[in-house]
């Protein structure tokens, strides 16, 4: 069996603290599953840490590591 090549998640910012973020991840499209709350390391998004902030994770085919961006927000070009 072949795991999963490629996946788009969305998470919301839960809440944060000097080291961690816990996220809640849904995935696109929607699974029957629910959400999955992780924690990853504040340093591993790249943007400013608030809650209810939005990120992706992206992993495509031929990467080997996931891709962490974050949405972005109105008032940006």
């Amino acid at each position: 069996m072949a795991g999963l090549s490629t996946f788009v998640l969305v998470g919301t910012i839960l809440s944060f603290d000097s080291f961690f973020t816990t996220v809640e991840f849904q995935t696109n499209p929607p699974s029957n599953g629910g959400g999955s709350i992780a924690v990853l390391p504040l340093n591993a998004i790249p943007c400013d840490v608030k809650i209810g902030n939005i990120i992706y994770v992206v992993k495509q085919e031929l990467q080997e590591v996931p891709t962490i961006t974050c949405k972005k927000e109105k008032h940006e070009n």
